[in-house]
């Protein structure tokens, strides 16, 4: 689940997708599943969550992340490998979700190229989504650049 941080490109003039690229979510919840990724969170993040769920930041995180690779992240479902804040196909901490959730699929790793859009497109069913609209290369940017700028934020 954790973006990659290369990129190749700057402006979407620059982007093999300056046209755009169609996305959209169909919350089926597949991006917040599997042993593959990990979630990692900045100290506003930490904050954010612990206040939604009116706790304390150092006890949110005692019962709700573990470190991994130096950095904090959230726990798992021991049941599932899903996200622990997945319940079914729905996100139980929506309006609070790290920016790494909010920004997915825009992740530089993503986007590096049409290939690696074509392998992320086999496991997020609203890329390329009939209904989908084009969503503008500058957006897909935005996105991409606030991921990875979190990312440098992360706690350790």
């Amino acid at each position: 689940m954790a973006p990659d941080t290369h990129h190749s490109f700057e402006t979407p003039e620059d982007t093999w997708f300056a046209d755009g690229l169609r996305f959209k979510c169909t919350g089926c919840g597949k991006c917040c599943t599997g042993a593959s990724g990990s979630v990692y969170l900045s100290q506003e993040e930490l904050e954010r969550l612990a206040a939604h769920f009116k706790l304390a930041v150092g006890a949110f995180v005692r019962q709700y992340t573990r470190m991994r690779n130096g950095r904090r992240a959230l726990l798992d479902n021991v049941h599932s490998q899903s996200c622990i804040f997945l319940d079914g196909k729905a996100c139980t901490v929506y309006d609070a979700r790290p920016v790494q959730c909010r920004t997915y699929p825009w992740w530089f790793g993503n986007l590096r190229d049409p290939e690696d859009w074509q392998e992320e497109r086999e496991l997020c069913e609203g890329i390329e989504h009939p209904s989908a609209p084009v969503i503008p290369a500058s957006e897909i940017l935005e996105q991409a650049w606030r991921e990875l700028n979190n990312e440098s934020q992360n706690t350790h």
